[in-house]
């Protein structure tokens, strides 16, 4: 229960893209390993769809460590956009520009990381796929979600695992298999240990079964992994709902 307190109380197109001549800022050094991608979201990328391509970078990689995709500044070369930064270790980095729907963005990332390990093809389909989902889920249609969450993930597609997980999550925490829930949520976990919103997701499902002290601590790695999420409206309605359940489970407990 100390940590919810605390917390609460803080929280108060069939060839790769061409690469351009490198002008502007390179991309910075990825870790070892590691592939690092930017996408430029300044305001002439984003007027040419920079944001879109950002997300389906993010939907489409292998999770960190193995890829790395965050926004940036702008990279040189403006109108010839949206540009995209990438460092790729043995290899150095480079600038290209036009990668302007998902499709480019899949053969980049076939580019980058060769197509033994990345197969665009795979990779749109399972997207197109979970998007598909995602749509059914806003709407309200949690079982269809589901069945289309799940037939994603039998794509066994290269990126792109722990978001499918994540979303079955949410589909079955929508018609109560709780089970499952935690099940994927763990899933999600496996593949990317380091992306903080199966970490919160865990933590709903282990609030769903009434596992109160273990949700506070799932939902304490997930602001460890991000402690910017401390600000958003989300978790901090988590954290009041736990709060108020920890509070009852103590008093009854006295």
């Amino acid at each position: 229960m100390a940590t919810a307190m605390a917390v609460a109380g803080a929280a108060c197109a069939s060839r790769p893209p061409r690469p351009p001549r490198r002008r502007g800022t390179a991309p910075p050094r990825a870790a070892a390993g590691a592939v690092e991608i930017r996408v430029c979201t300044n305001r002439t990328c984003a007027r040419q769809g920079g944001r879109e391509v950002l997300a389906a970078l993010e939907g489409l990689s292998p999770p960190p460590p193995r890829v790395d995709v965050a926004s940036c500044g702008c990279l040189g070369r403006c109108g010839a956009g949206p540009n995209v930064g990438a460092s790729v270790p043995g290899r150095g980095n480079a600038i290209f520009g036009h990668v302007g729907t998902a499709a480019r963005a899949a053969q980049l990332l076939e580019h980058l990381l060769g197509a033994a390990e990345f197969d665009a093809a795979a990779g749109l389909a399972a997207l197109a796929l979970r998007e598909k989902a995602e749509a059914a889920l806003a709407d309200g249609d949690a079982a269809q979600a589901e069945a289309l969450f799940t037939e994603s993930i039998a794509m066994d597609a290269p990126g792109g695992l722990h978001l499918a997980y994540g979303g079955r999550c949410k589909a079955r925490l929508a018609i109560g298999d709780t089970a499952g829930a935690l099940a994927d949520a763990e899933e999600a976990i496996r593949v990317a240990p380091k992306f903080p919103q199966s970490h919160l997701l865990r933590g709903d499902a282990l609030f769903a079964l009434g596992e109160y002290h273990s949700a506070e601590d799932a939902y304490a790695r997930a602001l460890d992994l991000d402690p910017s999420i401390r600000r958003s409206k989300s978790f901090k309605a988590r954290l009041e709902k736990l709060r108020e359940k920890l509070v009852t489970v103590s008093s009854s407990s006295s």
